[in-house]
């Protein structure tokens, strides 16, 4: 019992593995973890917070050291060497400006990152959504192909119970036997078409064989016709093959693994709804767009440096302190002999050059505003675009129903035909025409219903909304 237990449980995580490794949710969390350009705009925000210590801390500090080769007499002794430490402090609010203009910065390459993420989630799911495409489509090309197998046995079958011309004209005594007529015999008009008093004609042995091999000819050219459908068929499902491939290796660059690494996606597709209303989505990506949220960043960043370049503009304070070192000195009477001196020190600098602060105040006012016309111009692009999106989800909605009824008629239509050709062997180009809609309607709903999710998708990520 213990083995039993053991064996159902493995087994279960097996299929829970399984299915959590053909599931859209995984290779969305597989992406964001190695996709080399989300890892790239992630590395490029970690970057960006280093610059914050930088731009806060203050300038080093200077220090000069001198020595005279030859002490330098003085009243209080010979001085020997001076030594000058100074600390330059700029305008007060000039460090913290700065540090809000990086940290600003460092949060707009963060929704930079966030924007790449979203954009990379986007491109899985869509390469997800054409790889069910291509799924289906060889689905339906094998099923197509079967039947026209199917097809073309009764079309063979048919073919080889039609009887030769000589043997059907030599059936009976040689000689196609009239039925005869039960209606009375007419006037004299009528009698003159010979014994027969019905009027018809006896077959001759040259009809029959006429016959005969119009039917065998017929038969063989719906043979080679349905042959024709057959290898045109074989011809494109190779095609969808590498197709396959092609977007097997797409789907998989997006990952960043071999691209020869397979790709399970589940047999079915179901349609996903989305219902969020259009002014909650308007709201979503006004305020959470992270193109936008980005943008409004740097406006912040931009205010930032207009408040910095302003005070840079204010004189700068440096302070130091000046330490002479004396040795004594034999023939000096001072109280000072040979004492060091310390000397401390104030220095102001004089930003008399005024075009260079009013040009970098200007600058940082023209880029302000042009982040604003962007921010403008930004949103009424994700609101239009927004509106494609929108439309192309509806779009797809009502091709998922028209196809669904499109495909059930013709469907319907089709084995109706079908059951009439085994019975009667008439009617193959009907099916050859309903059989190519049926299987048409059938790979566009499935088209419709992948384009439905891929408008979600789309919808989805200009709102910056999670997947349920």
């Amino acid at each position: 019992m213990k083995k039993k237990i053991l064996l159902f449980t493995c087994l279960s995580i097996f299929n829970l593995s399984s299915h959590s490794q053909d599931s859209l949710k995984y290779y969305l969390d597989l992406a964001a973890k190695n996709n080399p350009a989300v890892l790239q705009k992630l590395a490029e925000y970690k970057a960006a917070l280093q610059k914050v210590p930088q731009v806060g801390s203050l300038p080093d500090p200077d220090i000069n050291v001198g020595v005279f080769l030859s002490p330098m007499e003085q009243l209080s002794g010979n001085q020997a060497a001076d030594i000058r430490l100074m600390q330059m402090f700029p305008w007060f609010g000039v460090l913290k400006n700065a540090k809000d203009e990086m940290s600003l910065m460092a949060k707009s390459k963060f929704e930079l990152y966030r924007d790449t993420k979203l954009q990379v989630g986007y491109d899985l799911q869509r390469s997800w959504y054409e790889l069910h495409k291509i799924r289906q489509n060889i689905r339906f090309s094998e099923r197509n192909l079967s039947l026209l197998r199917m097809l073309e046995r009764l079309a063979t079958a048919k073919f080889q119970s039609v009887p030769s011309g000589n043997s059907a004209a030599a059936s009976g005594n040689g000689s196609f036997k009239a039925p005869v007529s039960n209606q009375p015999t007419g006037s004299s008009g009528m009698n003159t078409m010979g014994n027969n008093p019905s009027g018809a004609q006896p077959a001759s042995p040259m009809a029959g064989n006429a016959m005969g091999t119009n039917a065998a000819a017929s038969g063989l050219a719906e043979i080679y016709r349905i042959q024709l459908e057959i290898n045109d068929l074989q011809n494109n499902l190779e095609s969808l093959k590498e197709q396959w491939k092609t977007s097997s290796a797409q789907f998989n660059s997006l990952l960043n693994r071999s691209q020869n690494d397979p790709v399970t996606i589940p047999d079915t597709l179901v349609a996903g709804t989305f219902l969020t209303s259009r002014m909650a989505l308007t709201d979503s990506i006004l305020h959470n767009n992270p193109m936008l949220e980005m943008l409004r960043y740097e406006e912040q960043s931009l205010e930032s440096r207009k408040l910095m370049v302003t005070r840079m503009g204010y004189p700068m304070i440096g302070l130091g302190v000046n330490y002479s070192l004396i040795n004594k000195s034999e023939m000096s009477t001072s109280a000072m002999n040979g004492k060091d001196m310390i000397m401390p020190m104030v220095t102001v600098t004089l930003p008399i050059y005024r075009k260079k602060y009013k040009a970098l105040q200007a600058e940082a006012a023209l880029l302000k505003t042009a982040n604003t016309q962007n921010i403008k111009s930004t949103a009424n692009a994700l609101q239009a675009e927004s509106f494609q999106a929108n439309q192309a989800f509806l779009d797809a909605e009502r091709r998922v129903k028209l196809y669904r009824n499109q495909y059930d008629l013709a469907s319907r239509t089709t084995d109706i035909l079908v059951k009439g050709f085994a019975s009667s062997g008439t009617g193959l180009s009907d099916i050859l025409r309903v059989r190519q809609q049926m299987f048409d309607y059938g790979y566009r709903q499935m088209e419709a219903l992948a384009d439905v999710n891929i408008a979600i998708a789309w919808l989805r990520r200009l709102g910056n909304l999670e997947m349920p």
